[in-house]
């Protein structure tokens, strides 16, 4: 029968070791101590895994909802583009470029009987729009189709529409910043709209601000006579970035090239800035777990100090002692990665599942639709970051192990039983 090296039999002995009185009373208590090492290293790996996957689905699920709405790349200039459907042409030959469509952008002041809302208006082409958004997808009521040059009609987000209470078919009044001058001074201008549509793109940002529009309408109430800017899609956003760098290289210099990620860089810096310091703050966690396995390992020496002696002077040398501590350090902390990784993932995986019932027990909202941007838990598991947390973990354990397992190799035979 093949046995297993004299150190590691040892060792995982010591770490599953029960309360017998032929091995010792304080056997059954260590045996539990090492359990609670192994349970805090399980759970500190846990909640590092659980919280990353959603943070990273987080900033996953607003880039990709934020994304539905915004275009990945845009071109815009102050003066309006004259040429826009030629430049619209030479744009989208470039490489990794899908979908162009005009735009026309602009802040404006929404009123309904007694409800004003500032709102962010958006002139577009509907036959181009579906190739740069998913826009058209997003009609709750009404369709893309219905705002038609000419009409004035607008598609309202649906935040926005019920908090001015408005429905398809109701009228609204837009009010925009350039002024009408008049015998009785600078007036600001404004249209009566007809509402022809609901749009919910689950972003409450956008849902509760966007009024979209044909681009002619828009650019007759701004007084423009062309679009202010191109929309453009790629077929990468992570490669939005490049392919904006590439087409300010191609366009005029008087045209502004901006991608996504420019357009809000300090969203995106101070989720990474979270997710760092969530990081490091549940590296502590680990830590503290691997320091309480100093303090069991040295339990551990103290107790077993005379079995250490009685193994040295059978011969036992002073690196054989230190590799089966080495093997009782390194077993819980295997144990407690490997199990913290199992618990995170399973819980990670899930919590789809287990937030929604948390919330219906306890009659809670963890992310209200009016204070966050989105309103379900999401998350996204990265095979990196579990990599990571479980190896940092484990390495955390190794290192802890170091001291107990020299000062059980140091343990002198005659001093450790001299009160035996």
């Amino acid at each position: 029968m093949l046995r297993l090296p004299i150190e590691l039999e040892i060792g995982l002995r010591y770490t599953r070791s029960k309360r017998r009185k032929t091995v010792g009373k304080r056997d059954g208590f260590l045996s539990f101590i090492s359990g609670i090492s192994t349970a805090g290293i399980a759970l500190g790996v846990a909640s590092l895994i659980v919280v990353l996957s959603v943070m990273n689905g987080f900033q996953k699920e607003v880039r990709d909802r934020m994304l539905s709405v915004l275009s990945h790349v845009e071109i815009t200039s102050p003066d309006g583009l004259g040429n826009w459907e030629s430049l619209a042409l030479k744009v989208a030959a470039q490489p990794h470029v899908v979908g162009v469509a005009p735009m026309v952008s602009s802040q404006g002041l929404l009123t309904r009987d007694n409800v004003m809302r500032g709102v962010a208006i958006r002139g577009i082409l509907p036959s181009e729009e579906g190739k740069v958004s998913e826009l058209p997808k997003q009609f709750i009521a009404g369709s893309i189709d219905d705002l038609k040059p000419g009409t004035f009609g607008v598609a309202l987000g649906a935040q926005l529409a019920s908090l001015v209470g408005a429905h398809v078919g109701d009228r609204i009044n837009l009010i925009v910043p350039e002024s009408d001058l008049t015998p009785a001074g600078a007036m600001p201008r404004m249209r009566t709209l007809q509402v022809v549509g609901i749009v919910d793109s689950g972003h409450y940002e956008y849902d509760s601000s966007l009024a979209i529009m044909h681009w002619k309408d828009a650019a007759a109430l701004l007084r423009l006579h062309d679009p202010s800017g191109l929309r453009i899609k790629v077929d990468d956003m992570q490669r939005a970035p490049e392919v904006a760098n590439e087409l300010a290289a191609v366009v005029s210099q008087a045209l502004w090239v901006t991608d996504w990620s420019r357009s809000n860089r300090n969203w995106f810096a101070a989720v990474q800035t979270e997710k760092k310091m969530m990081f490091i703050i549940l590296t502590l966690i680990i830590a503290v777990a691997a320091f309480n396995l100093v303090s069991t390992l040295v339990m551990t020496v103290n107790e077993k100090q005379a079995d250490i002696a009685i193994l040295r002077t059978m011969g036992a040398s002073p690196g054989l002692i230190q590799r089966i501590f080495l093997v009782q350090g390194l077993a819980i902390g295997l144990l407690g990665s490997l199990a913290g990784v199992g618990l995170g993932l399973l819980i990670a995986l899930n919590i789809d599942v287990i937030v929604p019932a948390i919330e219906a027990i306890f009659r809670v909202r963890f992310l209200p639709r009016e204070v966050y941007l989105i309103s379900e838990l999401p998350s996204d598991v990265r095979l990196g970051d579990v990599v990571t947390v479980g190896l940092m973990a484990f390495g955390l354990s190794v290192l802890a192990t170091l001291y107990p397992s020299r000062r059980a190799a140091k343990v002198q035979p005659a001093e450790a039983l001299r009160y035996e």
